[in-house]
């Protein structure tokens, strides 16, 4: 790593869950560089960043498709208003230039990516231009605590210096209690692995009849309940799986100002739209 991006990186140490806004002052002193040095920092997998389709335009099979009698169309309504929007022009958009009646932007970016899979349209994923967000990664940590060997000489300023440290003692201080657990006391993975999936399910269940949030469970209520025993990694990945399994679906956020910056943090952030704040029981 080049100086400026560990500095870029032990600034983020300093922010909760190691976490922040892109334009937030934390990065303040990188000016113009901030982007570039986030993007270099993605491209070895130690950071990520919120990104967004930047730009659409239509591909052969999608032209082809708009030829064909409406009664034989593969896709709805919906996506197919938006493909001819995006068939309209001979180049590429911004998702911004489709207008259709009473879509919402996240569930255009939804049908872009489905248009998208299909191979109907081709999209170009940048990085958030507004509100963007950025976190180390589970690479970074291991990197970090692992790996990393500075060399030579740099000027690094002391309460970067303590970000360091205090990320270090608290991640060695968790692999070593990982280590060093006794055979016979039940380790910290062997708890989490005993909730299953169909209990995470019941639990949603419960704590939305609890809760009375009719069906529209904030996922801060379930984090509150079950982390710990779980890890957000652990919970996230097996809310996936219900979703897989067709047991539950997930909405995102559309009005921020009825919670706090720490309950909108427990959803579970998207590469594109927002985050995926509520939980569905289907």
């Amino acid at each position: 790593m080049e100086t400026k991006e560990l500095k870029f990186i032990l600034k983020l140490l300093g922010c909760p869950n190691y976490r922040t806004g892109l334009s937030s002052s934390t990065f303040d002193s990188f000016k113009s560089e901030k982007n570039k040095i986030c993007r270099d920092l993605g491209e070895l997998e130690y950071v990520d960043y919120s990104r967004e389709i930047a730009t659409v335009k239509i591909l052969p099979p999608g032209q082809a498709l708009l030829k064909l009698d409406s009664a034989q169309l593969p896709i709805d309504d919906k996506e197919l208003k938006v493909l001819e929007k995006i068939g309209k022009s001979s180049g590429k958009i911004a998702p911004s230039e489709i207008k259709v009646s009473s879509l919402k932007s996240d569930e255009r970016d939804a049908i872009l990516k489905t248009l998208s899979e299909r191979g109907l349209i081709a999209i170009e994923i940048k990085m958030k231009r507004l509100k963007a967000e950025v976190w180390l990664t589970e690479r970074g940590i291991e990197v970090l605590r692992d790996e990393y060997n500075p060399e030579g000489k740099a000027n690094i300023d002391f309460n970067l210096l303590g970000n360091y440290v205090r990320f270090l003692r608290k991640n060695l201080r968790l692999k070593s209690e990982q280590v060093s657990t006794p055979d016979h006391v039940e380790s910290y993975s062997d708890i989490t692995s005993n909730i299953s999936d169909e209990e995470i399910l019941e639990t949603i269940k419960k704590l939305d009849q609890e809760l009375g949030t009719e069906n529209y469970l904030p996922i801060f209520h379930l984090r509150q309940k079950l982390q710990p025993p779980l890890l957000r990694d652990d919970l996230d990945q097996a809310l996936y799986r219900l979703q897989k399994s067709d047991k539950i679906d997930f909405s995102t956020l559309q009005e921020v100002s009825a919670y706090t910056p720490e309950q909108i943090d427990a959803g579970i952030p998207q590469n594109i739209g927002g985050q995926l704040f509520f939980l569905i029981v289907n």
